[in-house]
């Protein structure tokens, strides 16, 4: 069975590895991401737990793990290369355990549904050094006009 694919999918197999922009979004550009994977329906990213997305306690901050998540969910959403754009209703995240400084965590998501109108979407965050689950997050999001 051949992939699905598009131009979003390929340009964004052309980044695996590389550190550098991957969108036009500032706030991706500001979380650094470095593609690993890319598939019709799922991607993956690499970051480097800095200083700046840390809490007082020197752990990766709650609210910058659910960026991370909801910032790849869009960019997988994105890369399905839809004619209308589709914006985030709802975000579930459990969290389970703490990154710290200089870690590197991968973000994996996995489209569930792709309806017209509403896209379910899975993403785990994982410490890959550990073999440790440090999120999971479910999240719909909505096609707009």
């Amino acid at each position: 069975m051949q992939e699905k694919t598009n131009r979003i999918i390929e340009e964004l197999k052309s980044f695996i590895g590389q550190k550098g922009k991957l969108s036009p979004s500032p706030f991706m550009n500001w979380l650094k991401p470095v593609a690993v994977a890319a598939e019709y329906g799922s991607l993956t990213f690499e970051y480097v737990i800095r200083k700046e997305m840390t809490n007082p306690m020197g752990n990766l901050h709650g609210g910058v793990i659910a960026g991370i998540i909801d910032d790849i969910m869009g960019a997988t959403v994105y890369s399905l290369e839809k004619s209308d754009p589709f914006v985030t209703v709802n975000l579930s995240v459990d969290y389970f355990a703490p990154a710290r400084l200089g870690d590197v965590i991968q973000a994996t998501t996995r489209v569930v549904k792709e309806g017209k109108n509403v896209i379910n979407v899975e993403c785990e965050i994982w410490f890959p050094a550990k073999k440790r689950l440090l999120a999971k997050a479910s999240s719909n999001l909505m096609r707009i006009k």
